[in-house]
């Protein structure tokens, strides 16, 4: 099973920056994606990007704030996240292939 891990989180005031790091064990040939959960609502994808073309697709309300990118290669993909909103306010996860991280925190708040 693929390792994934996630780091880069914090706390950060609204219209801040924070660059979020996946590092996995083993490359996977598909896709790797980003997804938030905040509390009390269900996990919700952020952002995914194929491993070969660079393709990327992004949810509606990151769209223009949020950058996904990928290292092949060292295992590691990107999530720039700017402009950054209380609503983004959650635990964010690295996906790769059908493997998960443990999650990482971003708290945006004043």
């Amino acid at each position: 099973q693929v390792q994934v891990e996630e780091s880069g989180g914090g706390l950060v005031q609204p219209g801040g920056s924070l660059r979020l790091s996946c590092v996995f064990s083993e490359s996977d040939d598909g896709a790797m994606s980003w997804h938030r959960q905040a509390p009390g609502k269900p996990r919700e994808l952020v952002a995914g990007i194929f491993r070969d073309s660079g393709a990327t697709h992004y949810a509606a309300p990151v769209k223009g704030r949020f950058t996904i990118s990928r290292d092949n290669g060292s295992n590691k993909v990107y999530l720039q996240m700017r402009n950054l909103k209380q609503e983004d306010t959650a635990i964010y996860y690295c996906q790769v292939g059908v493997s998960w991280g443990q999650g990482t925190q971003v708290t945006v708040s004043s």
